[in-house]
Protein backbone atom coordinates (compact mmCIF):
# COMPACT_ATOMS: atom_id res chain seq x y z
CA UNK A 1 0.00 0.00 0.00
CA UNK A 2 1.33 3.60 -1.01
CA UNK A 3 1.43 6.37 1.25
CA UNK A 4 -1.15 8.37 -0.96
CA UNK A 5 -3.10 5.19 -0.11
CA UNK A 6 -2.83 4.75 3.27
CA UNK A 7 -4.47 8.73 2.85
CA UNK A 8 -7.75 7.13 1.94
CA UNK A 9 -10.90 5.10 4.24
CA UNK A 10 -10.02 1.50 2.92
CA UNK A 11 -13.10 0.77 5.26
CA UNK A 12 -17.00 -0.49 4.06
CA UNK A 13 -19.64 -0.05 5.11
CA UNK A 14 -21.63 -3.51 6.00
CA UNK A 15 -24.54 -2.70 4.12
CA UNK A 16 -22.90 -1.50 1.11
CA UNK A 17 -20.38 -4.72 1.34
CA UNK A 18 -23.55 -6.76 1.78
CA UNK A 19 -25.24 -5.08 -0.96
CA UNK A 20 -22.13 -5.65 -3.12
CA UNK A 21 -21.41 -9.16 -2.26
CA UNK A 22 -24.86 -10.26 -3.70
CA UNK A 23 -24.66 -7.81 -6.68
CA UNK A 24 -21.20 -9.08 -7.53
CA UNK A 25 -22.79 -13.09 -8.05
CA UNK A 26 -25.70 -12.19 -10.10
CA UNK A 27 -26.46 -13.66 -13.27
CA UNK A 28 -26.52 -9.94 -14.93
CA UNK A 29 -23.09 -9.54 -13.62
CA UNK A 30 -21.76 -12.40 -14.92
CA UNK A 31 -23.24 -11.91 -18.14
CA UNK A 32 -22.24 -8.05 -18.53
CA UNK A 33 -18.91 -9.14 -17.63
CA UNK A 34 -18.65 -11.99 -20.30
CA UNK A 35 -19.70 -9.71 -23.02
CA UNK A 36 -17.17 -7.08 -22.08
CA UNK A 37 -14.27 -10.13 -21.97
CA UNK A 38 -15.70 -11.46 -25.66
CA UNK A 39 -15.97 -7.73 -26.95
CA UNK A 40 -12.33 -6.88 -25.77
CA UNK A 41 -10.79 -10.19 -27.22
CA UNK A 42 -12.17 -9.49 -30.77
CA UNK A 43 -11.27 -5.42 -30.88
CA UNK A 44 -7.52 -6.68 -29.84
CA UNK A 45 -7.86 -9.85 -32.23
CA UNK A 46 -9.07 -7.25 -35.22
CA UNK A 47 -5.46 -5.29 -34.32
CA UNK A 48 -3.34 -8.81 -34.83
CA UNK A 49 -3.18 -9.01 -31.32
CA UNK A 50 -3.04 -12.58 -29.71
CA UNK A 51 -6.13 -12.95 -27.18
CA UNK A 52 -4.60 -15.73 -24.64
CA UNK A 53 -2.46 -14.80 -21.94
CA UNK A 54 -3.06 -11.37 -21.49
CA UNK A 55 -1.87 -9.02 -19.03
CA UNK A 56 -5.18 -7.46 -17.65
CA UNK A 57 -5.49 -4.54 -14.89
CA UNK A 58 -8.70 -4.69 -12.81
CA UNK A 59 -8.47 -1.05 -11.30
CA UNK A 60 -11.94 -0.67 -9.24
CA UNK A 61 -12.33 -4.32 -9.15
CA UNK A 62 -14.69 -4.94 -6.13
CA UNK A 63 -15.51 -7.92 -5.50
CA UNK A 64 -13.36 -9.10 -7.96
CA UNK A 65 -15.93 -10.80 -10.49
CA UNK A 66 -14.55 -9.39 -13.26
CA UNK A 67 -10.34 -10.02 -12.73
CA UNK A 68 -12.26 -13.76 -11.82
CA UNK A 69 -13.24 -13.89 -14.97
CA UNK A 70 -10.34 -13.21 -16.92
CA UNK A 71 -7.88 -15.49 -14.59
CA UNK A 72 -10.33 -18.57 -15.78
CA UNK A 73 -9.72 -17.93 -19.47
CA UNK A 74 -6.06 -17.71 -18.64
CA UNK A 75 -5.07 -14.25 -18.78
CA UNK A 76 -2.64 -12.51 -16.01
CA UNK A 77 -4.79 -10.50 -13.81
CA UNK A 78 -3.75 -8.22 -11.07
CA UNK A 79 -6.83 -5.99 -9.62
CA UNK A 80 -6.93 -3.07 -7.17
CA UNK A 81 -9.86 -1.63 -4.78
CA UNK A 82 -9.66 1.07 -2.32
CA UNK A 83 -12.38 -1.07 0.15
CA UNK A 84 -10.30 -3.68 2.05
CA UNK A 85 -13.08 -5.57 2.89
CA UNK A 86 -14.27 -6.14 -0.83
CA UNK A 87 -10.28 -7.49 -1.79
CA UNK A 88 -10.41 -9.32 1.30
CA UNK A 89 -13.39 -10.97 -0.68
CA UNK A 90 -12.02 -11.24 -3.69
CA UNK A 91 -9.30 -12.85 -2.45
CA UNK A 92 -11.18 -15.54 -0.76
CA UNK A 93 -13.36 -16.07 -3.91
CA UNK A 94 -10.11 -16.32 -6.20
CA UNK A 95 -8.75 -19.38 -3.42
CA UNK A 96 -12.17 -20.96 -3.53
CA UNK A 97 -11.47 -21.42 -7.34
CA UNK A 98 -8.15 -22.16 -7.55
CA UNK A 99 -7.30 -18.88 -9.16
CA UNK A 100 -4.35 -16.94 -9.53
CA UNK A 101 -5.84 -12.76 -8.97
CA UNK A 102 -3.22 -10.68 -7.30
CA UNK A 103 -5.62 -8.60 -5.16
CA UNK A 104 -3.98 -4.83 -3.93
CA UNK A 105 -5.25 -2.52 -1.78
CA UNK A 106 -4.91 0.82 -2.80
CA UNK A 107 -5.93 4.54 -4.76
CA UNK A 108 -6.74 4.34 -8.68
CA UNK A 109 -4.89 7.72 -9.04
CA UNK A 110 -1.65 6.53 -8.28
CA UNK A 111 -0.93 2.63 -9.21
CA UNK A 112 1.57 0.46 -8.52
CA UNK A 113 2.05 -0.57 -11.81
CA UNK A 114 5.08 -0.12 -14.12
CA UNK A 115 4.35 2.17 -17.17
CA UNK A 116 3.70 0.41 -20.13
CA UNK A 117 2.93 -3.23 -18.20
CA UNK A 118 -0.46 -4.22 -19.29
CA UNK A 119 -2.60 -4.98 -22.30
CA UNK A 120 -5.76 -4.42 -20.93
CA UNK A 121 -6.97 -2.03 -18.53
CA UNK A 122 -10.23 -2.21 -17.17
CA UNK A 123 -11.97 0.91 -15.31
CA UNK A 124 -15.52 -0.57 -14.95
CA UNK A 125 -17.47 1.94 -12.84
CA UNK A 126 -15.29 3.89 -11.25
CA UNK A 127 -14.34 7.22 -12.61
CA UNK A 128 -17.46 8.58 -11.13
CA UNK A 129 -16.30 8.24 -7.65
CA UNK A 130 -12.64 9.05 -8.02
CA UNK A 131 -12.72 13.05 -7.47
CA UNK A 132 -9.25 13.21 -9.74
CA UNK A 133 -10.41 11.66 -12.01
CA UNK A 134 -8.10 12.78 -14.73
CA UNK A 135 -5.31 11.41 -12.42
CA UNK A 136 -6.94 8.31 -12.45
CA UNK A 137 -7.49 8.30 -16.15
CA UNK A 138 -3.88 9.48 -16.08
CA UNK A 139 -2.56 6.40 -14.18
CA UNK A 140 -4.58 4.16 -16.55
CA UNK A 141 -3.46 5.45 -19.35
CA UNK A 142 0.35 5.32 -18.20
CA UNK A 143 0.60 1.31 -17.46
CA UNK A 144 -0.83 0.62 -20.87
CA UNK A 145 0.71 -0.77 -23.66
CA UNK A 146 1.18 0.85 -27.17
CA UNK A 147 -1.63 -1.57 -29.25
CA UNK A 148 -3.38 -1.98 -25.48
CA UNK A 149 -7.15 -1.74 -25.31
CA UNK A 150 -8.86 0.39 -22.19
CA UNK A 151 -12.10 0.03 -21.28
CA UNK A 152 -14.21 2.18 -19.18
CA UNK A 153 -17.99 2.46 -17.81
CA UNK A 154 -19.29 5.57 -15.95
CA UNK A 155 -21.88 7.70 -15.21
CA UNK A 156 -24.04 9.65 -17.85
CA UNK A 157 -24.96 13.02 -17.41
CA UNK A 158 -26.95 12.81 -20.68
CA UNK A 159 -28.97 10.64 -19.50
CA UNK A 160 -31.94 10.88 -16.16
CA UNK A 161 -31.89 7.26 -15.11
CA UNK A 162 -29.16 6.24 -13.06
CA UNK A 163 -28.10 3.73 -10.44
CA UNK A 164 -26.05 6.31 -8.24
CA UNK A 165 -28.19 7.61 -6.39
CA UNK A 166 -31.57 7.19 -5.24
CA UNK A 167 -32.68 10.42 -5.94
CA UNK A 168 -34.76 11.13 -9.30
CA UNK A 169 -32.93 12.53 -12.60
CA UNK A 170 -30.36 12.81 -10.39
CA UNK A 171 -27.67 13.10 -13.47
CA UNK A 172 -29.36 16.32 -14.23
CA UNK A 173 -29.26 18.18 -10.88
CA UNK A 174 -27.09 21.54 -11.00
CA UNK A 175 -23.97 21.00 -9.43
CA UNK A 176 -24.20 23.29 -6.50
CA UNK A 177 -26.75 20.67 -6.24
CA UNK A 178 -25.35 17.40 -6.43
CA UNK A 179 -22.38 19.30 -4.17
CA UNK A 180 -24.80 19.55 -1.48
CA UNK A 181 -26.48 15.95 -2.45
CA UNK A 182 -22.89 14.52 -1.89
CA UNK A 183 -21.98 15.55 1.44
CA UNK A 184 -25.46 14.43 3.19
CA UNK A 185 -24.50 11.15 0.89
CA UNK A 186 -21.57 10.86 3.45
CA UNK A 187 -23.26 12.53 6.87
CA UNK A 188 -26.87 12.13 7.18
CA UNK A 189 -28.58 10.66 4.21
CA UNK A 190 -26.30 7.35 3.56
CA UNK A 191 -28.53 5.72 1.84
CA UNK A 192 -28.87 8.07 -1.16
CA UNK A 193 -25.51 6.82 -2.72
CA UNK A 194 -26.39 3.66 -1.19
CA UNK A 195 -24.23 3.41 1.80
CA UNK A 196 -21.18 3.96 -0.30
CA UNK A 197 -17.78 5.04 0.96
CA UNK A 198 -17.05 7.29 -2.17
CA UNK A 199 -20.11 8.61 -3.50
CA UNK A 200 -20.45 9.67 -7.38
CA UNK A 201 -18.84 13.49 -8.18
CA UNK A 202 -18.37 13.28 -11.50
CA UNK A 203 -20.78 13.16 -14.28
CA UNK A 204 -19.35 12.09 -18.17
CA UNK A 205 -20.39 12.11 -21.52
CA UNK A 206 -19.05 10.05 -24.18
CA UNK A 207 -17.95 12.59 -25.82
CA UNK A 208 -16.23 14.57 -23.51
CA UNK A 209 -13.82 11.56 -22.68
CA UNK A 210 -13.16 10.31 -26.41
CA UNK A 211 -11.67 14.34 -26.91
CA UNK A 212 -9.55 13.44 -23.80
CA UNK A 213 -8.35 9.96 -24.76
CA UNK A 214 -8.13 11.06 -28.71
CA UNK A 215 -5.64 14.26 -27.45
CA UNK A 216 -3.68 11.04 -25.85
CA UNK A 217 -3.04 8.82 -28.80
CA UNK A 218 -6.56 6.59 -28.81
CA UNK A 219 -8.67 5.58 -30.93
CA UNK A 220 -12.18 5.63 -28.99
CA UNK A 221 -15.80 3.94 -29.23
CA UNK A 222 -18.78 4.12 -27.92
CA UNK A 223 -21.77 1.52 -27.22
CA UNK A 224 -23.55 2.04 -30.81
CA UNK A 225 -19.92 1.42 -32.48
CA UNK A 226 -19.61 -1.78 -30.84
CA UNK A 227 -22.94 -2.79 -31.51
CA UNK A 228 -22.22 -2.42 -34.63
CA UNK A 229 -19.69 -4.78 -34.69
CA UNK A 230 -22.36 -7.62 -33.09
CA UNK A 231 -24.31 -9.81 -35.12
CA UNK A 232 -27.85 -8.12 -35.20
CA UNK A 233 -30.14 -7.88 -38.14
CA UNK A 234 -33.65 -5.96 -39.64
CA UNK A 235 -34.96 -3.34 -37.59
CA UNK A 236 -31.79 -3.54 -34.79
CA UNK A 237 -29.38 -3.11 -37.29
CA UNK A 238 -31.07 -0.23 -39.32
CA UNK A 239 -31.22 1.68 -36.36
CA UNK A 240 -27.46 1.53 -35.18
CA UNK A 241 -26.51 2.03 -38.67
CA UNK A 242 -28.47 5.45 -38.44
CA UNK A 243 -27.47 6.15 -35.71
CA UNK A 244 -23.73 5.62 -36.57
CA UNK A 245 -24.43 7.95 -39.35
CA UNK A 246 -26.46 10.63 -37.90
CA UNK A 247 -24.50 12.71 -35.30
CA UNK A 248 -28.15 14.54 -33.83
CA UNK A 249 -29.13 10.47 -33.58
CA UNK A 250 -25.95 9.51 -31.47
CA UNK A 251 -26.47 12.06 -29.31
CA UNK A 252 -30.34 11.23 -28.76
CA UNK A 253 -29.22 7.65 -28.53
CA UNK A 254 -26.61 8.38 -25.58
CA UNK A 255 -29.49 10.74 -24.20
CA UNK A 256 -31.56 7.44 -23.53
CA UNK A 257 -28.26 5.10 -22.59
CA UNK A 258 -28.44 4.80 -18.72
CA UNK A 259 -24.07 5.11 -18.40
CA UNK A 260 -21.08 5.75 -20.56
CA UNK A 261 -19.25 3.08 -21.83
CA UNK A 262 -15.58 4.11 -23.94
CA UNK A 263 -12.86 1.01 -25.33
CA UNK A 264 -10.46 2.82 -26.40
CA UNK A 265 -7.79 1.59 -28.33
CA UNK A 266 -3.79 2.87 -28.07
CA UNK A 267 -1.73 3.87 -30.87
CA UNK A 268 1.03 1.79 -31.59
CA UNK A 269 4.40 2.65 -32.00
Amino acid sequence: MTKQSEEFDHSSDPQFLSYYARASQSEETAARFSRILSRAQGLLAERGRPSEALDVVDIGCGAGTQALLWAERGHRVTALDVNEPLIALARQRAQERGLSVRFDVGTATQLPYADKSADVVLLPELLEHVAEWEACLSEAVRILRPGGLLYLSTSNWLCPRQQEFTLPLYSWYPGPVKRWCERKAVTTRPEWANHARYPAVNWFSYFQLSRWLRTRGFRTLDRFDMLATQPVGGVARAVVTSIQMLPPLRVLGHIATEGTTVWALRDAE
